[in-house]
């Protein structure tokens, strides 16, 4: 199965090609801003690199979130529209999913994937529920507890000061490997369906405005 893996939630963008488990070819950056144009590049060269069009995928995977807002919407649409585009099917996996499935055996603790938000808060993924949280406001686990994640190193060390069973995991930033992986064993039906849309967790910072908008202009 040939699947294209897209990333852009975090800060980094990522094109990987998988073949198998195996993969064929790559591309990555670290980045804070502009994903849209260098995912929309990366994935030119992955798929150049492997000599193959992108009518000849199988499975489109991408991150849906937890994440950079701006990032999210630009690898979902990338993703999206080349799936429009070939009829090729198209896979959200979320940062926590890919995070989870490339690290080895927790050995019984269960997994905090964190990740930065916006103004000192963090996202966290525990199993199925996403959490948007002031870094000052961490709930305590109730047992032994491994943390991955961009934000792992700041939220592992504030719990840790508090008595928490703690152990930091090296797992930062989603690999497009384990991005294929979760999303093909999605769409084959071994874990739960999720929307392809993204994640958003936190409430949009824009509104309307209270007067409501001014009538458009008679031409």
């Amino acid at each position: 199965m040939r699947i294209l893996a897209l990333d852009s939630a975090l800060a980094r963008c990522s094109a990987t090609l998988v073949s198998g488990d195996q993969v064929v070819s790559g591309r990555q950056k670290d980045m804070d801003r502009g994903h849209a144009s260098a995912l929309a590049i990366m994935t030119r060269d992955v798929l150049d690199d492997a000599a193959i069009k992108a009518s000849s995928l199988d499975l489109i995977t991408v991150t849906v979130g937890p994440g950079s807002f701006t990032g999210i919407r630009s690898g979902l649409a990338l993703a999206l529209g080349i799936g429009m585009a070939t009829s090729t099917p198209v896979v959200g996996v979320t940062v926590g999913e890919a995070l989870t499935d490339s690290l080895p055996s927790l050995r019984g603790r269960a997994l905090w994937c964190a990740v930065p938000s916006r103004r000192g808060r963090v996202f966290l993924e525990i199993g199925e529920d996403v959490l948007s949280l002031a870094v000052t406001d961490l709930p305590l686990p109730g047992g032994p507890v491994a943390i991955a994640g961009s934000a792992a190193l700041d939220v592992a060390s504030r719990l840790a000061s508090r008595g928490a069973n703690v152990m930091l995991t090296d797992a930062r930033l989603p690999i497009g490997r384990h991005i294929a992986l979760v999303g093909q064993r999605r769409f084959r039906g071994g874990i739960k369906p999720l929307p392809t849309v993204p994640l958003y967790v936190d409430a949009p910072e824009a509104k309307p405005p209270a007067e409501g908008f001014r009538p458009p202009p008679i031409g």
